[in-house]
């Protein structure tokens, strides 16, 4: 049975994410100058353009790795340009990495559970005091992590160490770990890159079941296909600004697009 994925709780009307006028410099480089976006609660949102334009940088500052130079960061309306990451988790904001990075030794179910967020065995006196209380959630968080390696199709690797994982496996293995968080929204770094196409399609189903129960999904992808299946709008980023923004088809015919990602051949 697969694990039902976290609801949505914004308020109507909020942008799950959004940024204003965002700029981030590195020495005299601005690797993002002036981003405004903004993501509806529910939606799925690309992020793309060629390598090198700022995307991850986004993420990043998105995400609360970097701090912006200007501008400002909101999650579900509510500025964060000045928090941390795991604030900005505890808040509903969950990301996911271009390449995965599992702890190779500990089981796929052990991988999942660290993502768990304010779980009681956190703080030094239940675990004195109230052991009997610690050990049930941990049990609890256990049976959560199996349920979402089910819904992700890896239930059947659930006791064996993460080095076993194909590429692939390893992005739904962060798909799973993200979810364990139960953010209301997640920032998707590159799902399709270095996965064959059988496990592709597990993914994007995956997406797809996940953003039906309301999950918001910001994505940054190059493969155009997925993109469009995914994607409602995306938005497009060249050498750290924003040059377009519409729907997948619209913007694949639109020429400042087709020169930022050819060059002057196009």
């Amino acid at each position: 049975m697969h694990a039902a994925p976290p609801t949505l709780s914004d308020a109507p009307g909020t942008a799950a994410i959004e940024t204003r006028n965002v700029v981030k410099r590195f020495g005299g480089v601005a690797a993002v100058d002036g981003v405004s976006l903004a993501v509806r609660p529910g939606e799925i949102v690309g992020l793309i353009g060629p390598n090198g334009a700022g995307k991850t940088t986004m993420f990043d500052l998105l995400a609360g790795r970097h701090a912006p130079t200007s501008g400002e960061i909101l999650v579900a309306g509510r500025p964060v340009q000045h928090e941390q990451a795991h604030r900005r988790l505890a808040a509903g904001l969950g990301r996911t990495f271009q390449i995965p990075r599992p702890f190779p030794e500990m089981t796929l179910t052990e991988n999942v559970m660290t993502a768990a967020q304010r779980h009681v065995g956190e703080a030094i006196l239940p675990n004195l005091f109230r052991p009997g209380r610690v050990a049930a959630a941990e049990r609890a968080a256990a049976e959560r992590a199996r349920a979402l390696l089910d819904f992700v199709a890896l239930g059947h690797l659930a006791d064996q160490p993460a080095r076993v994982l194909s590429g692939g496996q390893r992005k739904l293995l962060e798909l799973a770990r993200v979810m364990m968080a139960e953010p209301a929204t997640i920032l998707l770094d590159e799902p399709a890159a270095g996965v064959n196409r059988t496990l592709l399609g597990l993914i994007v189903d995956r997406i797809l079941a996940v953003n039906a129960r309301g999950v918001t999904f910001l994505v940054i992808e190059h493969d155009m296909d997925m993109v469009a299946r995914l994607c409602g709008r995306v938005y497009v980023m060249a050498a750290g600004r924003l040059l377009a923004e519409g729907a997948p088809a619209e913007v694949a015919r639109d020429r400042r697009v087709v020169e930022a990602y050819l060059g002057g051949a196009a």
